[in-house]
């Protein structure tokens, strides 16, 4: 039990950056925007998190930072596909080696200094009981934090006025920019909205998931949460599930690593990124293509 309960833990801080991000570019993609540049706002978010959280000694405040530095990423990206008209798969690509050139630049000088993670949640009791407590009620803020707004952004997108105004411009700009409805004003908050939980899973990266700064630390992860966005068939809670699958498959080979399973180290290690191949070739079907949003990664110029 004691194996099982470590390998979930594991799997849990693993799954939370993936989701939080995904969830973001889930609200991005739903408006008819495509954005790339997740792995780039994700390591600014690390970067500009961690170094605040050093220069000032406190932890929300790395969050704050991070959550903006995404933010700023994203702001950028609006500003080129929104406002000009770019290329959106162009756009979106420079802006993740922007973002992977200048966290190192800000990181230079904070490579090697560490810092308390974010402490656990401690409820006492519940907390002690026996395997649930660790697991359910000893994760830290940001754990609990990605299943709030998974639940937040699902009741946002179906239950709300502005969710489906939201999803109708995905679907249809032309239609919805005919009717009245605010296609840049809408597509720039949904932008912003993704960019900052891009960067709030990088500020988590480097606040509680391994409390320390090196370059390039998302190591992919932005692509991964990309390809949970199109497994999810845009869906919230299914986007839970392929967090959770996606961190199972990248824990799991550390374990079957160190109990000596005969396979190459380098297979094992690329089991993760093999996977999002293996997910993004099987929904590729023309069914899976039905699901996204009718407008996604078409710019949109009103008439003047």
């Amino acid at each position: 039990m004691s194996l099982v309960e470590a390998m979930l833990l594991t799997v849990i801080t693993a799954s939370t950056p993936l989701l939080i991000a995904a969830i973001g570019e889930l609200v991005v993609e739903r408006s008819g925007v495509l954005n790339l540049g997740v792995e780039g706002m994700m390591v600014m978010g690390a970067a500009c998190g961690f170094a605040a959280a050093i220069a000032s000694g406190s932890t929300a405040v790395g969050i704050v930072a991070g959550i903006a530095a995404g933010m700023a990423m994203a702001l950028a990206f609006g500003v080129m596909t929104l406002v000009f008209a770019a290329n959106q798969v162009a756009s979106g690509l420079a802006l993740t080696i922007l973002g992977l050139g200048l966290s190192g630049l800000i990181g230079a000088g904070f490579v090697g200094l560490r810092r308390d993670p974010m402490p656990k949640l401690d409820l006492g009791g519940l907390t002690d009981i026996p395997f649930l407590g660790p697991v359910v009620f000893g994760q830290d803020a940001f754990v609990y934090a990605s299943f709030a707004l998974a639940g937040g952004v699902a009741w946002f997108l179906w239950r709300t006025r502005a969710g489906l105004k939201l999803r109708a411009i995905g679907e249809n700009q032309a239609s919805a920019h005919a009717l009245g409805h605010p296609v840049i004003r809408t597509r720039f908050l949904a932008v912003l909205f993704g960019g900052g939980c891009a960067g709030l899973s990088g500020a988590y990266l480097s606040l509680a998931y391994t409390p320390f700064w090196v370059t390039g630390m998302t190591a992919g992860r932005g692509w991964i949460a990309l390809a949970l966005v199109v497994f999810s068939s845009w869906l919230p809670f299914r986007a839970v599930v392929g967090a959770y699958l996606f961190g199972a498959v990248s824990i799991l080979q550390l374990y079957a690593q160190g109990a000596g399973v005969d396979v190459p180290s380098q297979l094992m290690s690329a089991l993760p990124y093999l996977a999002t191949i293996a997910v993004l070739v099987a929904i590729s079907g023309a069914r899976a293509r039905g699901r996204a949003p009718g407008s996604l990664g078409i710019p949109f110029v009103p008439d003047r």
